[in-house]
């Protein structure tokens, strides 16, 4: 999910989609790199999944095949509407033609009524530049029959089922505090408030040479809360991240609130590092 000089990249999984009524030109279908599917299905029922290029675009024309032999192909948004199984139990997915497979729990439809919208677990901190999910039920399977208005800007539904969310935040939101109120069709969830931070990396720009020290530091805005990290080595060739391919950590917390990483350089070159936001879905907070 993502160039200056050395290549320094704050990935953090980088979802920078571009709009469905952009002017730009539509990514090629070969681009394909990430499958969304909602993490919960309803059996039965409707749902939404999305196809992203390695650039974070959403991407038409592609065709994704699933496990229990139906297939869907994206359209002009980058997005497929398709029915979960009537059968409970899992039900994975893949782009045609690529490794990897995605994977959705199938649910029974709940016994709420009809008419109800119900947001039953939230991540309580998320990314300014990541997507985040949202479990309930009552939602639009379609995407775009959900309206989400994140501190009163419209949040983009990337992926969706009657029982799952996934969306991206608004372009515009500042870090910090943020209350999010959800819509599908005559239903109206409870609103809640979750924190949205940035992430941003902070190193010399110099190429590393080979047995190079260098500290690489992410500053967190938006909360003085310690948030969960996780960096992701996307130059193994060029440099070795200390602790492993893949190391989380902690951030300090604090006015200062930072967290730092260690590489040391094997070749001299360019280096690229994916940081995330690690954030377990819990109760949403009112």
């Amino acid at each position: 999910m993502h160039s200056f000089g050395p290549r320094l990249i704050l990935c953090l999984v980088l979802f920078l989609l571009i709009a469905t009524c952009s002017a730009q030109q539509a990514p090629p279908a070969s681009g394909a790199r990430t499958l969304l599917m909602p993490r919960k299905l309803v059996s039965g029922e409707r749902a939404t999944l999305a196809v992203l290029d390695g650039n974070g675009r959403l991407t038409p024309g592609v065709d994704v095949q699933f496990s229990d032999g139906e297939k869907v192909t994206t359209d002009a948004t980058g997005r497929a509407l398709f029915v979960a199984p009537l059968n409970n139990g899992t039900l994975s997915a893949a782009i045609a033609g690529r490794a990897g497979r995605v994977s959705s729990t199938i649910l029974s439809p709940p016994s709420l009524p009809a008419s109800l919208e119900v947001v039953t677990a939230a991540p309580g901190v998320a990314s300014l530049s990541d997507r985040f999910e949202l479990v309930g039920a009552g939602f639009c399977g379609d995407a775009d029959a959900n309206q989400v208005s994140i501190a009163g800007l419209p949040g983009l539904v990337l992926a969706s089922s009657p029982a799952s969310l996934a969306i991206l935040p608004p372009s515009e939101l500042e870090p910090g505090p943020a209350q999010i109120e959800l819509t599908c069709g005559q239903k109206t969830a409870r609103p809640f408030t979750m924190v949205f931070v940035s992430l941003e990396l902070e190193t010399r720009s110099a190429s590393l040479a080979p047995g190079e020290h260098r500290t690489l530091v992410v500053r967190v805005r938006g909360t003085p809360m310690k948030v969960s990290l996780e960096a992701n080595n996307l130059s193994r060739e060029v440099a070795d991240l200390t602790g492993g391919a893949v190391v989380r950590a902690k951030s300090s917390g604090g006015a200062d609130n930072t967290a730092k990483f260690e590489m040391v350089g094997k070749k001299r070159g360019n280096f690229a590092i994916a940081i995330r936001l690690l954030a377990p879905l819990s109760e949403p907070r009112l």
